[in-house]
């Protein structure tokens, strides 16, 4: 039986297998992956997998085929994450092997190019035996508004009961009781002006209707994560003040439970390119619009 971080399990038949990908370029060039663990899925315990044709694993571990695929083309894959609200002919994207986009970030200023290129943020990715088959990162404090919040550093150490993971397969993004009271307390106390709605599972929603029929004007506050290495991520509002109804926006987090473990999920990732460097054990990410 395979379980996934939120609970749900998939049980069935596991096998190996080899597959032939296509190459990206100019000259249609293939590759062959031998030894690949796939599975054939007889009963499940989440709903979500009925909408799904398969599951592609990207986890941290000697069998899925991230890292297969991964150790084939330079020890690197990164994927691009559209908004999840945006139209079916915005796609978002997964690479294998070292990503161009990220690559020209690191130009130099004289580069033609470099002015309009983001620069990519680079953090530790700290790959412990423990966490497998998760990706670990060094959370140090989360800001909103331009202040730092006051959240023990144990929510952010995994000696100490906690930790914080990177994960792709959780859309809402997860935050261990201390660091979750201390962030919806911040952004709700500059969203006090709205009027609150209940919406399940959200805790904190709001009518984002003005009179008019309009969509109030109210800033979201600026949130941004911070890891280590002085690498920030700073997602556009609706990243975590998400559309969740017509009129409606809610702080898009959970609460999870303490001590436990914070996972930043992919609604927090989008529109933004992440690149997973094994090889180097190094994370890199900046903002995208996630076009090829």
């Amino acid at each position: 039986m395979e379980r996934y971080k939120d609970g749900s399990a998939a049980r069935g038949t596991v096998g190996t297998e080899s597959a032939t990908i296509a190459l990206s370029g100019r000259e249609e060039r293939k590759a062959k992956l031998k030894g690949l663990v796939l599975g054939c899925t007889s009963s499940y315990t989440d709903p979500s997998f009925e909408a799904s044709d398969g599951v592609l694993s990207l986890g941290y571990s000697g069998i899925s085929f991230a890292s297969h695929a991964a150790s084939r083309f330079g020890g690197r894959f990164s994927y691009c994450l559209v908004d999840h609200l945006s139209p079916r002919n915005a796609t978002s994207y997964l690479t294998f092997g070292p990503n161009p986009a990220v690559s020209s970030s690191h130009a130099s200023p004289s580069s033609c190019n470099a002015a309009a290129a983001p620069r990519a943020r680079t953090t530790p990715l700290l790959l412990d035996r423990r966490m497998r088959p998760f990706y670990d990162v060094s959370l140090k404090a989360i800001s909103v508004a331009g202040e730092f919040l006051k959240i023990p550093r144990a929510v952010w150490d995994v000696e100490a009961g906690g930790g914080v993971i990177l994960d792709s397969g959780t859309s809402l993004t997860v935050l261990a009781k201390p660091a979750y009271r201390a962030v919806v307390a911040a952004l709700s106390k500059e969203l006090a002006g709205l009027p609150r709605v209940t919406m399940d599972p959200f805790e904190y929603c709001y009518n984002w209707t003005s009179p008019s029929g309009e969509d109030a004007d109210v800033a979201v506050p600026k949130m941004a994560v911070h890891f280590a290495g002085a690498a920030r991520l700073e997602p556009p509002g609706k990243s975590y003040v998400i559309d969740a109804a017509p009129g409606v926006k809610c702080i898009g987090l959970q609460e999870g439970p303490w001590p436990g473990i914070s996972v930043i999920g992919n609604i927090l990732q989008q529109e933004h390119l992440w690149e997973f460097d094994i090889k180097n054990r190094r994370l890199r990410f900046q903002r995208s619009r996630c076009t090829h």
